[in-house]
């Protein structure tokens, strides 16, 4: 009989497993991990710990995932790496360029996931950009055009597809009109369901996509008790039923500011409000050994929903000489003046963690 899969990707502190760590994951066989770079180091220090995780977890098909965006948000960078234009630089591009060169990130991105041994990218962003839209989000969002979203990241989830790469489309249902970080606290965008029509239209467009993760936001109109994430009312009512997504619902990080309480509270609420499993970030090894002794597994839907996305791994990359794609991809990005971005979100998180500053 299989191990059944405890509902969370959890995460590590370095660049290798301490022995803490590999007897949590061993005992708890999370759905995967998340990798952020404070996990890497090199090619050859990466492609170890992410064996040695497969290894200490004992299954096949256990998800290593990762944020590589493009842009500020990319966990692989360089001089290991390739560098990647943000979703924002892409979409300032005409159409037919913009899809050629969403087309090309994301087969680039596959092929240095794959070398790597990583299988889930949480990209393509779907959020609308505003002239107010957060900078832990701006240069994220493709467009302030609902339309051009929903052509762009079909495409970029198309090409992860066929590319044997799971992706993940974020934030449902859409906090592009959130003026503050998620990080650091909790959004609240105080508007109507009619209203809320155009920020899901790339979600609805987009429902095809194997996974999903929630928006740590507060819809009052919605939910004015709960955050997006642990409100029953919006992801059923929102998520699951208007947008119509049935893939794997992953949460946002639960352990960014936006949601109270502690680890066990945070994640308890989150799946019993809908989630099919929560993302946990910071490493820690204290809350890693609360989270595991009180999440739950993942459910009968939520193993059917990872089962069918887990086909898409059987979708191998194709290993071809690269080099006309990248002098393509070099080309069209050459073309416009790169977003100027330089707040990092996960960085502040991690910095406010590190010195102390907890929930309030």
């Amino acid at each position: 009989m299989a191990k059944p899969i405890l509902a969370a990707f959890l995460s590590c502190q370095g660049t290798q497993l301490s022995d803490d760590e590999k007897v949590i994951l061993n005992q708890s066989n999370p759905v995967g991990l998340t990798l952020f770079a404070r996990n890497i180091k090199n090619k050859i220090q990466l492609k170890h710990l992410i064996h040695e995780i497969k290894e200490v977890i004992g299954r096949d098909n256990v998800l290593i995932a990762i944020d590589q965006e493009g842009g500020r948000v990319r966990r692989l960078k360089e001089p290991e790496f390739r560098p990647y234009s943000s979703q924002c630089d892409i979409g300032c591009l005409d159409t037919k360029q913009a899809i050629i060169a969403a087309q090309i990130h994301a087969q680039l991105i596959s092929s240095d996931l794959h070398n790597l041994g990583i299988n889930v990218n949480y990209a393509p962003v779907l959020d609308i950009a505003y002239p107010q839209t957060t900078e832990a989000l701006r240069s994220r969002c493709f467009s302030n055009s609902a339309k051009t979203i929903s052509i762009l990241g079909a495409e970029m989830i198309k090409t992860y597809t066929q590319n044997g790469i799971i992706s993940c489309i974020k934030h449902m249902p859409g906090h592009g009109l959130s003026v503050s970080d998620p990080h650091l606290g909790l959004p609240i965008i105080d508007i109507s369901l009619e209203e809320l029509q155009y920020e899901m239209q790339p979600f609805k467009d987009c429902n095809f996509a194997p996974f999903g993760m929630t928006a740590h936001i507060l819809l009052p109109q919605i939910d004015d008790k709960f955050p997006l994430t642990q409100s029953k009312t919006g992801i059923q009512k929102l998520i699951r039923e208007q947008i119509g997504f049935n893939g794997l619902l992953i949460s946002d990080a639960i352990d960014m500011k936006a949601l109270k309480g502690s680890i066990t509270e945070k994640a308890q609420l989150s799946l019993s409000a809908g989630c099919d499993c929560v993302c946990y970030c910071m490493g820690n090894i204290a809350e890693m050994h609360e989270l595991v002794q009180n999440c739950p597994y993942l459910s009968d839907i939520a193993n059917e929903r990872l089962d069918k996305s887990l086909q898409i791994l059987h979708n191998r990359f194709e290993v071809s000489d690269l080099t006309e794609k990248v002098a393509t991809y070099n080309q069209l990005m050459g073309q416009i003046t790169p977003y100027k971005d330089t707040y990092d979100a996960t960085e502040v998180l991690h910095n406010m963690t590190d010195k102390g500053i907890k929930n309030v």
